[in-house]
C-alpha cells in the first residue's frame, strides 16, 4: 500500500465514512486526520455524495470552503471542495471536484458552466501577475482529453492550468467501464506558471485492485469504479518527494 502524505476522496458517502478510514490508518500505525464538508441532499432520494481529504497529522490544513455557485445552484450537482494545504515548504490551495457526469450535449454542457464557475475563481485567486498561490486541481473531472475539449478550456481559467493528466500520466484510463474497457474521465492539473513542485514523470496511475489482490471487475462491483492517481512533489529545497493521491 502506498504510505500517501495526503489523499483527495470524491465519493465520500457520509462524515462517519471518511471518519472511520482515518480511525483506521491510524490504528494501522500512521496517525490521519480528515477534513469534510457535506454537499446538498439531491433531489430524487439519492444519496448525496461528499468530497473530502485525508492527511497524515501535522500537515496544515485550513479554510475549509465549498465553491459557491459551482453547483449551478443544484442540488444535484456537487460543488467544488477547497482547502489551504502546506506540506513541509509546499503551500498550495486544493480544490478537489466531481463534475457532471454523461456523454450527451446537454450534459457537456452543464459541465460547461460548472468549469466557466472555477476556472473564473482560479483566475481571481492566482491575480493579474498569475502567481499565488499554486493551484492543484483534481478529481473526478467526467472529461475525456480530446472529446471534452470545452470542458477543459473553461476549466482551466484563464490559460492558468497545466492539465499533467493529459500529458503526463503513463496509463490513459482511471475508469473502469461496466463492460471491461476503460476511460480517462479523471484529472490532475497544478497552475502552470511559478508552480515548480511537481515532478515531472511522476504521475501515474496505482493499481489499487491488483494491490488487494482481486480483478478489475471484482475491484468495480465491490470497491470503485475508478482507480487512484499518484503524483510527487518537491517539498523541500532537497528534493525529498512525497506522494499527494487522488481517488
Amino acid at each position: 500500500m502506498l504510505d500517501a502524505e495526503f489523499i483527495t476522496l470524491v465519493e465520500i458517502k457520509s462524515e462517519a465514512h471518511i471518519q472511520e478510514l482515518a480511525q483506521y490508518l491510524t490504528d494501522d500505525g500512521v496517525p490521519y486526520e480528515y477534513s469534510f464538508l457535506e454537499q446538498a441532499q439531491p433531489n430524487g432520494g439519492h444519496d448525496a455524495m461528499h468530497i473530502g481529504v485525508l492527511y497524515k497529522k501535522g500537515i496544515n490544513v485550513t479554510n475549509q470552503q465549498l465553491l459557491e455557485g459551482s453547483d449551478l445552484d443544484s442540488n444535484n450537482l456537487r460543488r467544488a471542495f477547497m482547502c489551504d494545504v502546506e506540506i513541509g515548504k509546499f503551500d498550495f490551495k486544493l480544490i478537489a471536484v466531481h463534475l457532471k457526469s454523461g456523454r450527451d450535449t446537454n450534459n457537456q454542457k452543464l459541465r460547461d458552466d460548472q468549469c466557466k464557475v472555477i476556472g473564473q475563481f482560479i483566475t481571481q485567486l492566482r491575480g493579474e501577475v498569475n502567481r499565488d498561490p499554486d493551484v492543484l486541481l483534481m478529481g473526478d473531472f467526467n472529461m475525456i482529453p480530446g472529446q471534452d475539449i470545452s470542458n477543459f478550456h473553461h476549466l482551466g481559467g484563464n490559460d492558468i492550468m497545466d492539465f499533467v493528466s493529459s500529458w503526463d500520466l503513463q496509463e490513459r484510463y482511471s475508469h473502469i467501464l461496466p463492460s471491461g474497457r476503460e476511460n480517462l474521465l479523471d484529472g490532475f492539473a497544478i497552475s502552470r506558471r511559478y508552480s515548480t513542485e511537481y515532478i515531472k514523470g511522476s504521475l501515474r496511475l496505482f493499481p489499487m485492485h491488483w494491490n488487494m489482490g482481486i480483478g478489475q471487475a471484482k475491484f468495480r462491483k465491490d470497491v470503485s469504479d475508478h482507480l487512484p492517481f499518484v503524483a510527487n512533489f518537491e517539498i523541500t529545497r532537497f528534493l525529498k518527494l512525497q506522494n499527494i493521491r487522488e481517488h
